[in-house]
């Protein structure tokens, strides 16, 4: 369990996070989004005690993480997987982790296979290592004394579609068994597939919260009919707005809706499904757009 109450962080006259409250529960993937800037690292940063709160409380299994005994045995953190030290092997960095938790040196080999490096790979500095192998690194490091939580900000950046698919079956897997997983990444698709509940922050404020199926019922449903240019129509003179994107018909409606107005009026539909990452990319940029660099169309 991760509590975060009232937090603010403030650098001299700017404010990254302002007075932001949630929780991320056990047995549950929790995806954390949020544009270059908005506050979702720092927030990270303050929940593992690297930087201090302005005000406001952050807990970690009901304590402050610096008040966790042997915190790496509770708490599993990859916040930047290129911060290791290059001149080190991977199976260095591992062994340093186990003897500063008390663990025993097999526990290295357990992680090394669990991630995927090979001997030789963990035998080579990481200096030499690809972003996808620090990343690896990282995780394992992160696993390394079997914690109750963990905390992870873009943990699949560098990797390729086999190691994202890894990492996201791993993730799973955790949180089936009663793991805390706080997730931070851009690839909206990746939160979409792996996260129970979303949290999306912007100017250092959460702007959406909340059961994933739910926020995403609100983005709408994709559908698509035999004849799209009629049942525009025949959602237009519903009341429905909808839109036309490169599956079909964007409507704001929930499916059972959609599909039981297309039987009413016998059109025969070809797909009818929650509009899904389309729909959670909108919802992001909609409410992100005060905070986005480029200028998002409205």
């Amino acid at each position: 369990m991760i509590t975060v109450e009232n937090l603010t962080k403030r650098y001299g006259g700017y404010t990254a996070v302002d007075d932001v409250s949630f929780t991320v529960r056990p047995g549950a993937v929790t995806g954390f989004l949020g544009p270059n800037g908005a506050g979702k690292s720092t927030c990270m940063r303050i929940v593992c005690g690297l930087t201090p709160a302005t005000s406001g409380r952050a807990t970690v299994l009901d304590r402050p993480y610096a008040a966790l005994p042997n915190p790496g045995r509770h708490v599993g953190v990859l916040l930047d997987a290129s911060a290791q030290h290059a001149g080190r092997t991977g199976r260095e960095v591992l062994t340093l982790g186990a003897v500063t938790m008390g663990l025993a040196r097999t526990r290295v080999e357990e992680l090394l296979d669990l991630v995927g490096l090979t001997d030789a790979e963990a035998g080579r500095r990481i200096g030499n290592y690809s972003l996808g192998m620090r990343q690896r690194l990282g995780i394992a490091h992160a696993l390394l004394g079997d914690p109750e939580v963990l905390i992870l900000d873009e943990p699949a950046n560098g990797l390729d579609p086999a190691g994202i698919r890894w990492m996201r079956t791993l993730l799973r897997g955790y949180a089936d068994q009663g793991g805390t997983v706080l997730l931070s990444s851009h690839l909206l698709h990746e939160i979409e597939v792996v996260a129970d509940e979303l949290l999306v922050i912007g100017r250092g404020k959460i702007v959406a919260r909340g059961p994933k199926n739910e926020l995403m019922q609100a983005t709408g449903t994709t559908v698509r009919s035999t004849d799209d240019p009629a049942f525009e129509r025949v959602l237009a003179d519903a009341g429905l707005q909808s839109v036309t994107d490169g599956d079909g018909l964007r409507v704001s409606a929930d499916p059972a809706e959609i599909g039981a107005l297309a039987a009413r009026h016998g059109v025969v539909l070809t797909l009818l499904a929650p509009a899904g990452s389309a729909g959670l990319e909108d919802m992001f940029l909609r409410l992100t757009a005060a905070d986005a660099r480029e200028e998002v169309p409205a």
